[in-house]
């Protein structure tokens, strides 16, 4: 697909699923899409009392105050890390909304802690669920459609971490989820590429600490600010409408890649360590208990 294309018409009319979609990143891209014209949105979270009262507002939103069309917003509860609620909760999305346009892989959680402390259930193999399971489960189930139907663009926004390009301490089990889902996502863009399915862009987020409460009490590295949800969703959304493959914010990410790749690893290791203060980063850790 071009990349000159205007990314107006990617949202416009869309059928958009967002997962995780009740609050943070989440409630912003939902905004996102009914102020730029999507037709439809699903929000599926789990919290159902702030998902409906979200959905609610976006109905009776501006555009329905000034007499344009509304979006058709659906609140759907499901718990992504169980793999047949995610067929059931696309069923019903397709069943009230249509096929989606645009997927939004936003959900995710994060713990952080040595890699022995992690319970084998509730931390690493729920993390690995939410995390990296589940986009792929969610994508494969909604991807047939999406290949069919070469009527408009379609998008998959997948949202990684900088934490999957770099080893941390305390992040292991949530670095690897992020590691598995950069993988993931970037080999489905080269086989849509390769299969001819052009209408289809996938892009990756790779954001550093965020001030969503997820991340509380992590320290950003040397030259990495803790952004606030706005800038990473301006991003991930201008890099999501125009097709970009990847999308690492904020610099600083990709200057600590350039030097892991290159450098050996004892030297990245004192490097990382004790100039960029990356290995530190998670040392005061709280997060939002999810």
């Amino acid at each position: 697909m071009p990349r000159n294309r205007t990314e107006q018409p990617v949202m416009r009319g869309a059928t958009v699923l967002i997962t995780g979609a009740a609050r943070g990143m989440g409630e912003l891209y939902a905004r996102r899409a009914a102020k730029e014209g999507a037709a439809a949105i699903a929000l599926w979270d789990i919290d159902e009392a702030r998902a409906e009262a979200l959905a609610a507002e976006l109905r009776s939103g501006p555009a329905a105050v000034r007499g344009r069309a509304a979006p058709n917003v659906r609140a759907i509860v499901v718990d992504v890390s169980d793999r047949e609620a995610v067929r059931a909760a696309v069923q019903r999305t397709r069943a009230e909304l249509g096929e989606p346009d645009v997927l939004i892989n936003n959900a995710g959680i994060v713990r952080g802690a040595l890699f022995w402390e992690h319970d084998p259930e509730s931390d690493i193999e729920l993390t690995m669920r939410i995390n990296a399971l589940a986009p792929m489960w969610i994508a494969r189930e909604v991807l047939p459609a999406m290949i069919a139907d070469r009527s408009r663009p379609k998008r998959i926004l997948n949202i990684a971490s900088a934490a999957g390009t770099l080893a941390n301490p305390r992040m292991s089990v949530y670095a690897s989820s992020k590691w598995a889902m950069i993988g993931w996502s970037e080999s489905l863009r080269l086989e849509l590429r390769g299969e001819g399915h052009g209408h289809i862009a996938v892009t990756t987020f790779c954001p550093s600490y965020i001030s969503t409460g997820m991340f509380a009490g992590a320290r950003g590295p040397l030259l990495t600010p803790i952004m606030t949800p706005q800038t990473a969703v301006r991003a991930a959304w201008r890099g999501m409408l125009r097709g970009t493959p990847m999308v690492l914010r904020p610099w600083s990410v990709k200057l600590a890649m350039a030097f892991r790749g290159v450098l050996p690893t004892r030297a990245w290791d004192a490097i990382g360590g004790r100039v960029f203060r990356v290995y530190s980063s998670m040392d005061q850790f709280v997060g939002r208990g999810e």
